[in-house]
């Protein structure tokens, strides 16, 4: 192991507190405000475009396995 400085062991021991501190739950997300919270991740333009195709295709397959 190398030789530490005093200065070097203080910021050693500092960070491992803080590192301890830490390990068993992460640190603390901020809060966000409730209407923040609401709001789904994508937009509904999106939301119906993927509907779309996931339900147009289904029927396309269905329509193709019958005909």
């Amino acid at each position: 192991m190398a030789i530490q400085t005093p200065k070097q062991r203080l910021a050693n021991e500092k960070f491992n507190k803080n590192v301890e501190k830490h390990r068993k739950f992460g640190k603390a997300k901020p809060q966000k405000s409730g209407a923040a919270q609401d709001k789904p991740q994508i937009s509904a333009y999106w939301m119906y475009a993927l509907l779309f195709l996931l339900v147009g295709g289904g029927l396309l397959e269905l329509l193709s396995h019958l005909i």
